[in-house]
């Protein structure tokens, strides 16, 4: 039987590069809206500010909900993840249609709810 290799949970670069990168923009958004419009009062800042930091919140909620997942897949001994991702392509093409618009919709619910609790 074929089993699909993921790699190490250190394949998270691009992702910790984003998030480094919005950490990054969050510092210095303030001064570009101040740069870009000199009558932008405090609260045109901050306007941006919430919705970067709902991303921000997004971001490190779904890395963590990620690391929780394979410390619990690991511990409680299910098959390798690679080996489910194989059994998956097995399936009929609207059971994988289905579970992707699935997923889909509980991250898209999950982002709006951290854009929703910060704002």
């Amino acid at each position: 039987m074929k089993v699909l290799s993921l790699g190490s949970v250190s394949g998270l670069k691009k992702e910790h590069a984003l998030l480094g990168s919005l950490l990054a923009l969050w510092g210095v958004s303030p001064q570009l809206v101040q740069l870009a419009d000199s009558t932008a009062g405090y609260i045109d800042q901050s306007i941006w500010l919430l919705v970067m930091l709902g991303l921000i919140s997004f971001m490190m909620v779904t890395g963590l909900c990620w690391w929780l997942l394979n410390r619990f897949w690991i511990s409680m001994g299910l098959p390798q993840i690679g080996r489910m991702v194989m059994e998956f392509k097995e399936m009929e093409l609207w059971v994988q249609l289905g579970f992707y618009l699935g997923c889909f919709a509980l991250l898209l619910f999950a982002a709006v709810g951290c854009l929703a609790a910060v704002l």
